[in-house]
């Protein structure tokens, strides 16, 4: 576990001393996520959709949880990394990081039942995964609605 982002060998021994090896008990990584309540909350009432505060977990698991997303969201060029980026203008710290934490628990959750180490997708992942075209369509939209006339053509490739 100490391959993620954030996680030391002494954060690693808390959380597995929180919730143990054996990830059989939970059966889906959502239902690991809702029993350490690092998911989003739901109220729902007549129809209308509300904000849901999450439940409060186990103690010592968000508090280590806390430190290893505070630790993950200050590394150069990772994915959860470019993950808060990109939610933090939209969401906000707080829930920006509880997302983070989610991230890392449903990680864990895989790790552990797979037997594998953890296999960072990069920080470059989310633009890596825009389709080019789409995008450059996307902003001559933006450019031709601000009142432009907008010509592009591909860039020759560099040898």
């Amino acid at each position: 576990m100490d391959t993620v982002p954030g996680i030391d060998l002494r954060t690693a021994q808390g959380l597995l001393a929180e919730f143990g090896a054996d990830m059989s008990v939970f059966g889906t990584a959502s239902r690991f996520a809702s029993w350490a309540a690092v998911c989003p909350g739901n109220h729902e009432s007549a129809g209308r959709k509300r904000s849901g505060r999450s439940r409060k977990g186990p103690k010592w698991l968000a508090i280590y949880l806390h430190d290893a997303a505070m630790g993950a969201i200050r590394t150069k060029n990772t994915y959860l990394a470019a993950q808060y980026s990109r939610l933090r203008p939209r969401l906000g710290h707080a829930k920006a990081l509880v997302a983070i934490e989610h991230s890392i628990l449903v990680s864990i959750f895989h790790m552990l039942t797979r037997d594998q180490a953890y296999h960072d997708l990069g920080g470059d992942y989310f633009q890596r995964r825009n389709d080019p075209a789409r995008q450059a369509r996307r902003l001559i939209g933006q450019l031709e609605a601000l009142g432009y006339h907008v010509q592009a053509e591909p860039a020759p490739a560099t040898p």
